[in-house]
């Protein structure tokens, strides 16, 4: 604890910004010359991963210890990270009716929504604390041990550094998490998040390995942005009566994420063909008495790719419903038109939409492709939800097709539970640093102008 405030509020040389978006990245050197490690050195084969990110954000530093202290509550504050999470044991809920000193064991499984970058596994100590009035400190400490199947295992499927830790008197961070939070009434406060990391890359693809490595992944300026945009929304859907149709987007991001990361929130069987290009993740799985999703063999497949074209311009590309015919088959060839907005943030860009093709619509999803007859063009019963997010740290296009009769019953108070939903969409991160999408303007700026973008769809047969 002592060791992580040290992190959160000591500045240069320590801490150094770098030339692409300003972030905040550890001075490993630095580091080494100032603190002792107690559990031994780095191994050769991997690779240290620290940022440092400060935000303003919209929640009483009360209600944010509390949903850091329970793991259903991370989950919903943190969805396309955390993929799943469950508190293990509690070995104290703290002092004086408070969570100060509060001490519990969690596992959980965080994801960056791409094919290529393997799930990471933690188990870890999280404890609370309260340095001062208004501030306070929750730390998340690895306690995996060193098991020789264990790690073996670990590093086979890529996962970060608990492979090789081991529980000590002063356990210190090979995968650390700090938040400072100060609170100043009803007023927006600034969060200080620590990430610091050391894991084997081999598995992560090498389009990826620079962003993780720079922590634009799993790093802190992801977590406080997540943050900053879910407490943004969370304010705004308080202040309104906004009807359940933007649960039932909810489910279907958590879905869309599922099926890109392959987390064990489902069953997943992946499929090997010698006509599909490696880094094409396809996958199944049997969906059986799911009221959320139509019986039958789900097909999930997922790929990234490098653009040449900024996140932001591509972003808006796709969630733009008069272009939707330049991509999706949905839109029978035209444009797509709004029957229904919530906003969910102050960028234009967060929102749950209703969409509706201007003519027929072949029935591919539930026709064709399952072997049913009419899959000829028709007028559609079938509407486009759609979820849209952007924040500092990338942006998110996720839609399936919607029964216009299920639809009217969530819209009138109904249970959105039994919407079935297959969804589609796409990820969007900055290129990383140093990558072909970096390039220098007229003036001598340094500027992002490309983009990786993951595709997910999603079927069934």
């Amino acid at each position: 604890m002592d060791e992580l405030v040290k992190l959160a509020q000591t500045e240069e040389p320590l801490w150094l910004r770098t030339l692409e978006g300003g972030r905040e990245i550890m001075n490993q050197n630095e580091y080494s010359r100032v603190i002792t490690p107690c559990i031994g050195l780095k191994p050769n084969e991997y690779v240290s991963e620290a940022s440092r990110e400060t935000g303003m954000v919209i929640i009483n530093s009360l209600a944010l210890v509390e949903t850091l202290m329970d793991s259903n509550k991370w989950a919903e504050m943190f969805p396309c990270m955390i993929a799943r999470t469950s508190t293990t044991d509690v070995i104290s809920n703290g002092m004086g009716g408070t969570r100060n000193g509060a001490l519990q064991l969690m596992h959980a499984e965080l994801q960056v929504l791409s094919p290529l970058v393997p799930v990471r596994e933690v188990n870890f100590l999280r404890f609370c604390k309260q340095h001062a009035e208004g501030v306070w400190a929750v730390v998340d400490v690895s306690i995996d041990t060193i098991r020789e199947n264990r790690r073996l295992s670990l590093a086979a499927g890529g996962f970060l550094q608990v492979a090789l830790f081991k529980i000590c008197p002063m356990a210190i961070l090979r995968y650390d998490t700090i938040r400072i939070m100060y609170n100043f009434l009803s007023k927006p406060f600034p969060v200080t998040w620590v990430e610091h990391a050391e894991y084997d890359e081999s598995a992560v693809h090498e389009l990826y390995r620079p962003l993780i490595r720079a922590g634009m992944g799993f790093g802190a300026q992801r977590w406080v942005a997540a943050l900053q945009r879910q407490c943004e929304c969370l304010a705004i859907l308080m202040s309104s009566a906004v009807p359940s149709r933007d649960h039932t987007a909810q489910r279907m991001t958590d879905n869309f994420c599922a099926g890109v990361c392959a987390s064990t929130v489902y069953k997943w069987n992946k499929l090997c063909a010698n006509n599909v290009d490696e880094d094409v993740r396809v996958m199944t799985r049997q969906s059986v008495d799911d009221p959320g999703e139509p019986p039958g063999i789900v097909l999930s497949a997922a790929t990234s790719v490098w653009l040449p074209v900024s996140p932001q311009r591509l972003f808006d590309f796709l969630r733009d419903e008069r272009l939707r015919s330049e991509w999706d088959i949905l839109s029978n060839g035209g444009p797509m038109q709004e029957m229904a907005h919530i906003a969910k943030g102050q960028d234009h860009g967060n929102c749950v939409s209703l969409l509706r093709a201007s003519g027929g619509v072949k029935l591919v999803i539930l026709g064709k492709r399952t072997g049913a007859k009419g899959d000829e063009c028709q007028p559609s019963s079938m509407l486009i939800l759609q979820e849209t997010c952007i924040d500092a740290a990338g942006s998110l296009v996720v839609y399936a097709p919607v029964d216009i009769p299920a639809m009217h019953v969530v819209m009138n108070g109904g249970d959105s539970a039994y919407v079935a939903l297959l969804p589609s969409g796409f990820a969007i991160v900055p290129d990383g640093p140093g990558n072909r999408g970096v390039s220098e303007t007229d003036n001598g700026a340094v500027g992002a102008a490309a983009a990786v973008v993951v595709v997910g769809l999603a079927d069934l047969y």
